[in-house]
């Protein structure tokens, strides 16, 4: 076949309505709250080859306007490549951004994985080597919220058990933006008292614990309910290798760090200095596919595991060619409230609560490329910026 290069790149901000949620906290915390609603923002991207090829992207959790801003630093670099040499772009790209938080760089190689699936008529989950058709996944609460929905211990066990009716057998619980330790914890009891027996179950409080004291609290509530993990505790902003080894050493509860670390070698230096028992990696957020497999590998070389952040067709072609990786995240979701996922989606895709089977999986896409097609029509009419580089 002929080299593809870069002739086009298309960058397009765009905005959408979510009903039944609403912003809290000094986070800018996503909660539920029926009656309310946000707008949110997402980032799509266009690769163009001068063959023909057109390899595509739409952002989820890394949609912000920060990694819009960074992409179209990296785009100008494009323009004229070889669209098939990744490995060159992603250590190129790396270093171009390296004063930065590396988040513009992930949407543009998962486009250009795409386009790579497109130009062999085949999945990028085949390109990496997928032996996995479908993929086990937990529901990924919103943050509790004073609204009626998640509002105590009560109402997140029947969000639970909604969940379990619906074929779930895994739920993570995301607890409130104020940090009470005590209400964590009461929280995390009650919902391993209702459910624990029949589900597994994991809490990322999202670095809201303000002490390593409360921290500690609500970690040995979770060796108490048996929880599978305890991801990004508190407020160190989930980067102190120090501090997580010895909260380590004082929790049973393995720990789930480094969605806060960016890319490879800082997740290698955070794992050898004992800072977290299980890996994390997204790939929007970790420089790409390529930089998702790379730090896969990592994890599997060290006889470890890795989970993947957030839901989207990227995470389920990865996740079909990673060994060591257990659960799809399903996130955020809530009893009536729905996922904040961009509605472009033109081939029934979806990551919304009801997206599992009754085994609780959900599909790897198996069309070329990432295998999903999009509603551009939708992204242009709702645009706020586009930026085009030739």
């Amino acid at each position: 076949m002929t080299t593809s290069i870069v002739r086009r790149v298309e960058l397009t901000e765009f905005e959408f309505e979510v009903k039944n949620l609403s912003i809290s906290g000094s986070g800018m915390t996503i909660v539920c709250n029926q009656g309310s609603s946000i707008q949110a923002r997402r980032s799509a991207v266009k690769i163009e080859t001068d063959d023909g090829l057109c390899g595509e992207y739409v952002t989820n959790w890394g949609g912000l306007k920060g990694s819009y801003a960074q992409a179209q630093m990296l785009c100008p670099h494009l323009i004229g490549r070889d669209a098939e040499s990744r490995e060159e772009i992603y250590d190129d790209f790396k270093r171009e951004i390296r004063q930065l938080d590396h988040f513009g760089h992930g949407p543009l190689d998962i486009a250009l994985w795409d386009l790579a699936g497109k130009k062999y008529n085949t999945s990028v989950g085949k390109l990496l080597g997928a032996y996995r058709k479908k993929l086990v996944t937990y529901a990924s609460t919103y943050h509790g919220d004073d609204n009626g929905e998640l509002h105590c211990p009560e109402a997140f066990a029947n969000f639970a058990e909604q969940c379990y009716e619906m074929g779930y057998r895994y739920f993570k619980i995301h607890g409130w933006n104020n940090g009470d330790a005590k209400r964590e914890a009461r929280n995390v009891l009650h919902v391993a008292e209702k459910v624990g027996d029949r589900m597994g179950l994991m809490l990322d409080p999202a670095c809201e614990l303000r002490t390593f004291n409360d921290t500690l609290y609500v970690g040995k509530a979770c060796d108490e309910g048996n929880y599978i993990w305890y991801e990004d505790p508190f407020r160190d902003g989930g980067t102190s290798a120090f501090a997580h080894n010895k909260l380590r050493s004082m929790i049973k509860t393995p720990l789930l760090i480094t969605e806060h670390v960016r890319g490879l070698e800082p997740k290698a230096d955070f794992v050898l200095a004992g800072g977290t028992d299980i890996l994390r990696a997204d790939p929007e957020y970790d420089m790409g596919i390529t930089g998702t497999m790379k730090t896969a590998h990592l994890a599997e070389s060290l006889g470890l595991d890795i989970e993947l952040h957030a839901p989207g067709p990227a995470q389920r072609q990865c996740m079909a060619a990673i060994r060591n990786t257990n659960y799809y995240e399903l996130a955020l979701v809530g009893p009536k409230s729905p996922n904040v996922i961009a509605p472009v989606y033109t081939c029934g895709y979806s990551d919304q609560l009801d997206a599992i089977d009754s085994d609780g999986c959900v599909p790897v896409p198996d069309g070329p490329g990432l295998g999903v097609s999009y509603d551009w029509d939708y992204i242009e009419a709702n645009k706020t910026d586009q930026v085009i580089f030739e």
